[in-house]
Parts: structure tokens; C-alpha cells; sequence
């Protein structure tokens, strides 16, 4: 009955459809010295996995610190933004200033003209008043 379990067992751990206690059971049978002659080929397989396991290095392998040149990087990249950002404003802050003040003496000049019209204007009136003066007098003498 255990041999049957047994193959079932390596069908399935060939198949990878193994569970880790069906595993560690091939583990345990194959460790033994009483395994089926037909499955002795098998027994160096879990055989090399327990050697596998159990195996360590001598040799020590050094770590290397790790960069961050990457972060640095991030960094930088932000600043250029950042300063692009801020000079890219001061020269929109600057034009528009520079548009405002351009817009006044347009203004200003526009408003001169428009003054200097109105006094022409005005002046003209002026020989009107002095007409209607003239008038007034004319009608009142002769009434």
C-alpha cells in the first residue's frame, strides 16, 4: 500500500502537483534504506537535494554599497525645473510689466490728442459765445 502512495506521489511531484508534506514524505522515504528497486532512480535525485540543502560557502562575498546616482539624479532634475519654472515667471513678469507700461504712454498719448481736439473744439466755441454776444446786443439796440 505505501509503494502505491509512494508512486502516486512521484507522478504528481513529476506533474509539479506535489503539496510541501507529500514532498517532505518522498524526502523521508528516499532517505531510507529499504526503496523499491524500481525506484532507485529517484533516490539520487532527493539524495542530491538534501546534499543541495545542506550545503554553504566557504568563500565570502563582499558587498558593494549602492549608488544612488539615481536620486541624485531625480534631484537635479527637479532643481532645473525649478529654476526653469522661476526664470520662465520673471520673464512673464517682466513683459508684462513692460506691456503695462507701454499700454499707459499709449493711453496717455490717446488722451493728449483727444484733449488737444477738444480745446480746438472749444476755441471754436468761443467764436460762437462771442457771435451770440454780438447778437444780443444787435437785438437789444434795436428793440
Amino acid at each position: 500500500m505505501e509503494l502505491n502512495n509512494i508512486e502516486k506521489i512521484i507522478e504528481k511531484y513529476l506533474e509539479a502537483d506535489t503539496s510541501i508534506a507529500e514532498e517532505k514524505e518522498l524526502r523521508s522515504y528516499f532517505s531510507s534504506e529499504n526503496v523499491a528497486p524500481h525506484l532507485e532512480q529517484y533516490k539520487y535525485l532527493f539524495q542530491y537535494f538534501t546534499i543541495a540543502k545542506n550545503e554553504t560557502s566557504s568563500k565570502s562575498v563582499p558587498l558593494k554599497p549602492r549608488k544612488n546616482h539615481f536620486k541624485w539624479l531625480t534631484v537635479a532634475a527637479s532643481l532645473v525645473l525649478a529654476i526653469g519654472f522661476y526664470t520662465f515667471s520673471e520673464v512673464k513678469t517682466n513683459n508684462q510689466e513692460e506691456e503695462a507700461l507701454q499700454a499707459y504712454y499709449q493711453t496717455k498719448e490717446a488722451l493728449q490728442l483727444l484733449s488737444s481736439n477738444f480745446n480746438t473744439g472749444t476755441e471754436k466755441m468761443l467764436y460762437l459765445n462771442k457771435f451770440d454776444n454780438t447778437k444780443n446786443r444787435i437785438f437789444k439796440t434795436n428793440h
